[in-house]
């Protein structure tokens, strides 16, 4: 092998061995991006995962979670529209809140997580578009690809 082979294999050694670092923080950084932080720190606590877990087995099924952002919508959608406006979706009192934790409303009730869950910018959000993006969160978080989220992966980690 000649030497410049032999230093591109040892540079590519080293590069793999930089990125499987940082692989895991990218990982949680992913959900961050897609939602915001506040959200995604608002989500990821250990009163949230009892909250979805409705059978209390230590897992969130897929079901369990559609069925809790169903109601968190419902809960939402104070004129029974089926929509949510940005005042709407902004308004209530996020320490209040019968679906959740205080600090997860006030990271999804925000001006900026409308945007982001608003898919086709008109202005509203409809019960498809709030529960599609939230599916694209649990399969964000459901690394394994079972349908289930267990505290290794729902529970966010300190960075």
């Amino acid at each position: 092998m000649k030497l410049p082979t032999k230093l591109a294999g040892f540079y590519l050694v080293i590069l793999a061995g930089a990125l499987s670092v940082h692989a895991p923080r990218a990982a949680a950084d992913e959900i961050a991006s897609f939602a915001t932080g506040g959200y995604a720190s608002g989500l990821r606590t250990m009163d949230m995962m009892h909250t979805i877990d409705t059978n209390q087995d230590g897992m969130i099924s897929k079901d369990e979670w559609t069925a809790f952002e169903e109601r968190t919508f419902d809960a939402l959608d104070k004129d029974k529209s089926g929509f949510l406006d940005e005042a709407e979706f902004t308004g209530a009192a996020k320490e209040n809140v019968a679906f959740a934790t205080a600090a997860y409303a006030r990271g999804l009730m925000t001006n900026e997580m409308f945007k982001k869950i608003d898919a086709n910018g008109d202005g509203k959000i409809s019960r498809d578009e709030f529960i599609q993006y939230n599916r694209k969160i649990f399969d964000m978080l459901d690394k394994g690809k079972k349908g289930v989220v267990g505290p290794t992966d729902f529970i966010r980690k300190s960075q």
